[in-house]
């Protein structure tokens, strides 16, 4: 079903189509709720292991937020943390595309010791040590975060003032696809106004549009959000 889905994408692509799943619930956020937090982990980590080898982030959009991060940040060397990397491919693409950067990546389970600069780490927790210690974070991984306004929390605290956390955002990260492996769920259009809601004047938001090479043309949005103070 799946094979078929792409093939027709790629032909409605030609036209500015593309086949999407249609949100009829009402809801313009969502979050699946856990009997507890081992059950929470055991979940990321099974699927974690289950897509070890797939790679959501493509080198397009991240071309985008390094040309961004270059142009933006004045530093003799540029510290970025990719949350949620699983298998390591965004950071070792920033390390590349940056020079003299340091971009580590972090994954709840333990298969991250397996891969170049990264480590196991639950995103939601703080590590004093990286209190004020970096110039950006991204993630294409929010959506997997039992409480990601706990986890914005957490990653303000870890960036410099002027600094960004950048999020990637599709309709896979809407309420439909909101679920036990992916347990948040928010509209992109409505996301801007939840982060408002949760932080108010301490970020700004800028955002930009991207089209993915490596999902069928698939339309993604870049959530950029500068910690103000």
């Amino acid at each position: 079903m799946i094979i078929i889905k792409n093939l027709i994408n790629k032909f409605l692509f030609i036209f500015g189509y593309r086949i999407s799943k249609i949100n009829n619930t009402g809801l313009l956020v969502k979050i699946h709720k856990y009997k507890d937090y081992e059950e929470y982990k055991k979940t990321q980590i099974y699927y974690n292991k289950q897509k070890i080898d797939k790679i959501w982030a493509d080198e397009n959009t991240l071309k985008i937020i390094s040309d961004f991060l270059k142009a933006n940040i004045d530093s003799e060397q540029i510290k970025g943390l990719c949350h949620g990397s699983r298998n390591g491919f965004e950071q070792n693409y920033f390390n590349k595309e940056i020079n003299n950067s340091k971009v580590i990546g972090t994954d709840i389970s333990e298969t991250a010791t397996n891969y170049e600069n990264s480590i196991i780490h639950d995103f939601h927790d703080e590590r004093k040590e990286w209190i004020n210690n970096f110039d950006f974070i991204y993630t294409n991984s929010l959506d997997q975060s039992y409480d990601p306004q706990k986890a914005l929390n957490v990653w303000l605290d870890q960036i410099k003032k002027n600094r960004f956390i950048i999020i990637e955002h599709s309709d896979q990260h809407g309420v439909i696809s909101s679920g036990k492996m992916d347990p948040f769920g928010v509209e992109t259009n409505f996301f801007p106004y939840l982060l408002t809601e949760w932080f108010g004047h301490s970020i700004s938001i800028k955002i930009i549009k991207n089209i993915k090479s490596n999902k069928n043309n698939a339309p993604v949005f870049l959530f950029i959000i500068k910690k103000n103070f």
